[in-house]
């Protein structure tokens, strides 16, 4: 008996066939590979970076959430300080790490809305590099003056800037921090021209203000509640739209007579891009969670920060519309870092 062989068409067919089978089983098998490792996560500590030292408001915001997440994960939260250049140094590691959900990053003002249009090269880019997790927190903004500045309103101050053009100095922690854009917003919007004195750090700069070596800052509460409280720095203002639980008497600058003005320094917590969504959606929603918890607002607000939980898409739409705003002011008034 002759053997069985097969039409050449029939069995490039079969072959064929047997072709798209495979390559069918390949991409199933692919995108299950995320699923099954979202399905797992966490099976290791997770490592949270925090790009500025320990001890500041920054690293307490995300030491608090750490442990408060840790129980309802399974899994140590582990904070990595990893602060220098503007956030640029943390950013960079965590922009380049494995998107597996073991990595993220508090990712702030610099970070994510300054930063690229005041560097004209970042070894990460703000829009390709990260996914957006969720917002954590905002720092208020309060403009304090020196005790034995001459003036003694907000008001008072604009009219004594405009009559003494370049004469009146404020601090900042640092060129293009927010405490700096939110100073070049207000001469902007109320016409007048100060020096800036750059220092490397909120702490150098409110020391020097105590001591009346500058005149006028824009500081958060984490560095410097206890002064405005104490009364040893004059509140003047708060960048928000409503006046602050922590400092009722304090008017707005929008009550000052600058219409419109509002300031934030801002914070929240992106991953490597890729880290699979379910993961993202997880981690989010203990992050919502924690924010929501009495204990956490407490200690937060504590330190001076407002808790402020989102979805991942409602941060990622907030960062590019501040990335918009900010980058607009410092192009107008030629800001630059390098």
């Amino acid at each position: 008996m002759m053997p069985f062989r097969p039409a050449r068409a029939t069995l490039r067919a079969a072959l064929r066939t047997l072709a798209v089978l495979a390559a069918t089983a390949t991409l199933a098998v692919g995108a299950a590979a995320p699923a099954r490792a979202a399905d797992a996560w966490p099976s290791q500590p997770i490592r949270w970076v925090v790009p500025y030292p320990a001890g500041g408001g920054t690293d307490v915001v995300a030491r608090t959430l750490g442990q408060a997440i840790t129980p309802a994960l399974g899994k140590q939260v582990v904070i990595d300080n990893r602060p220098g250049a503007a956030t640029i140094v943390g950013a960079d590691a965590v922009a380049h790490a494995k998107p597996d959900g073991y990595t993220v990053l508090t990712a702030d003002t610099a970070t994510l809305a300054a930063n690229p249009s005041l560097y004209k090269k970042l070894p990460y880019n703000a829009d390709k590099d990260f996914v957006h997790v969720g917002m954590i927190a905002r720092f208020p903004l309060v403009l304090v003056a020196t005790p034995n500045f001459p003036a003694k309103t907000l008001k008072e101050v604009i009219e004594y800037a405009q009559k003494n053009p370049g004469k009146v100095n404020f601090a900042s922690p640092g060129p293009g921090s927010p405490h700096h854009l939110a100073m070049e917003l207000f001469m902007d919007q109320t016409h007048i021209k100060m020096t800036h004195v750059p220092y490397k750090g909120a702490a150098p700069a409110v020391q020097d203000l105590l001591a009346g070596q500058v005149d006028l800052m824009f500081v958060d509460l984490a560095s410097g509640q206890q002064n405005v409280t104490a009364g040893k720095l004059r509140a003047l203002g708060v960048a928000t739209p409503k006046r602050l639980a922590m400092l009722p008497n304090v008017p707005t600058i929008a009550e000052g007579g600058v219409a419109g003005f509002e300031a934030f320094a801002w914070q929240g917590v992106v991953a490597p891009a890729g880290t699979p969504k379910p993961i993202v959606t997880r981690l989010n929603a203990e992050l919502v969670k924690a924010l929501k918890s009495p204990d956490v607002q407490k200690r937060m607000e504590g330190v001076g920060v407002e808790p402020v939980s989102s979805t991942p898409e409602e941060f990622a739409q907030y960062a590019h519309a501040e990335a918009e705003r900010w980058g607009k002011l410092i192009k107008a008034k030629g800001i630059t870092v390098d």
